[in-house]
């Protein structure tokens, strides 16, 4: 039209993206990338995507190449530029020569970290990453970027093998199946979970609604290990999930899920959970107790106390015909805001070094105070302490440890990117 302004290089590569995006598998998103970066100056982009456990990143360069994807190498995410800029959701640069200057950004699917973007840049334009027009640019092309790769990854293989470095058992497979994002923030409350081991966990599960005034969120243990254990964390989710869609409140939900397990196991196996409910308008939080351990109330980077309620049978479980089913009692705690609430398995203070300690609560406790006080972001603290708990038991935990955090928050300043 007569006056209208020509589009910019960057406009012209955000809208090529969005035009390709329509139809190519997630095989072809590197070149994508890579093509169109280089449009507006952002040259050599490189996609690593972190893996199943994050502990390295890896490349995702060319989807036409091997399983590797290119001659670049993994990262680790301790003890790199490109795992800090991971790890602490932040821009951050190295100099590769007197006029090129390497940026990394994270790759965020709202604020689940998927992973981060490389491009080099003329180093004329580094101090316009702060707070200039291309290091805006920079940040909405790798939000693009982050929004593809969520859009494509359920159409095809390529990502989740990149993101697997060993083998994985069919019970974790189902287990991973029927896993919601693991982090997840808006004004209202911030979710985030954690589970191992990730090649081999069985009947250890979570899962979570966030909806207006209320959030959800579950956490399973299904007895036993391997896929029978599987199966039944498998059908505590459906029914939770069931459930909580038909609008059930918290009891009915609790029952209803022990009724489903009852079907479909005969009483003969069964499942711990803690099922909760904060209402985000006021802060309480209510939750049920199946055979599971309290969950823990943390405010202001500190440990304050176990939640603890009269525990109801793990779900499942048929008792004796002359025994009468007990009434669910429902603990309730009024929290305040920018409180923290950990969910978790018996696994994680179970853990056992090699010289027969316990992980145990103390020490769990110590390691989310220590992180949160020094102000990391909910999933780095998470993933620090699996890391912690996995280093406990030498590698190779022998019972599934699974962690959901539960965080009441009253404004929109989740990590900012």
């Amino acid at each position: 039209m007569h006056g209208e302004q020509p589009l910019s290089a960057f406009e012209r590569a955000i809208d090529a993206v969005l035009v390709e995006a329509h139809f190519v598998p997630q095989y072809g998103i590197p070149p994508i990338v890579s093509r169109h970066a280089a449009q507006f100056g952002a040259d050599d982009a490189v996609l690593f995507l972190a893996d199943l456990q994050q502990v390295m990143l890896v490349p995702f360069v060319d989807g036409l190449a091997g399983p590797e994807g290119g001659d670049t190498e993994p990262l680790a995410v301790d003890g790199t530029l490109a795992g800090r800029c991971f790890q602490h959701v932040e821009i951050l640069t190295h100099n590769l020569s007197e006029d090129r200057v390497r940026v990394w950004l994270p790759l965020l699917d709202g604020t689940d970290r998927l992973g981060v973007l490389s491009v080099s840049i003329d180093a004329a334009r580094a101090s316009e990453l702060a707070g200039g027009l291309f290091g805006l640019r920079l940040r909405r092309f790798a939000s693009l970027v982050a929004e593809l790769l969520v859009t494509k990854a359920s159409y095809g293989d390529r990502i989740v093998r990149l993101r697997r470095r060993d083998g994985m058992t069919l019970a974790a497979e189902l287990q991973w199946s029927l896993l919601p994002p693991l982090t997840f923030t808006c004004e209202a409350a911030t979710v985030s979970g954690a589970l191992e081991p990730a090649y081999e966990v069985a009947g250890d599960t979570l899962d979570y609604a966030v909806d207006a005034g209320v959030t959800r969120a579950a956490v399973f243990d299904g007895m036993g290990h391997g896929l029978g254990s599987s199966l039944l964390a498998a059908v505590a989710v459906a029914a939770y999930r069931n459930l909580r869609r038909a609008g059930a409140e918290l009891v009915p939900t609790v029952t209803g899920i022990h009724d489903a397990m009852i079907e479909a196991f005969d009483g003969r196996q069964f499942t711990t959970a803690l099922v909760a409910e904060l209402d985000t308008d006021t802060g309480l939080l209510s939750w049920v107790s199946a055979g599971h351990p309290p969950p823990l109330l943390l405010r202001e980077g500190r440990f304050v106390h176990e939640l603890v309620a009269p525990p109801w049978p793990p779900l499942g479980l048929a008792l004796p015909s002359d025994v009468p089913r007990r009434e669910v009692s429902v603990g309730r705690e009024q929290l305040e805001p920018g409180d923290r609430v950990l969910l978790y398995t018996d696994g994680v203070l179970e853990a056992r070094a090699p010289d027969g300690e316990f992980f145990g609560e103390q020490r769990l406790i110590d390691l989310m105070t220590s992180n949160f006080s020094a102000g990391l972001p909910v999933p780095e603290t998470l993933r620090r302490v699996i890391r912690a708990l996995l280093a406990h038991q030498a590698g190779k935990l022998t019972d599934d440890a699974t962690m959901l955090l539960l965080e009441w928050r009253t404004d929109s300043s989740a990590f900012q990117f």
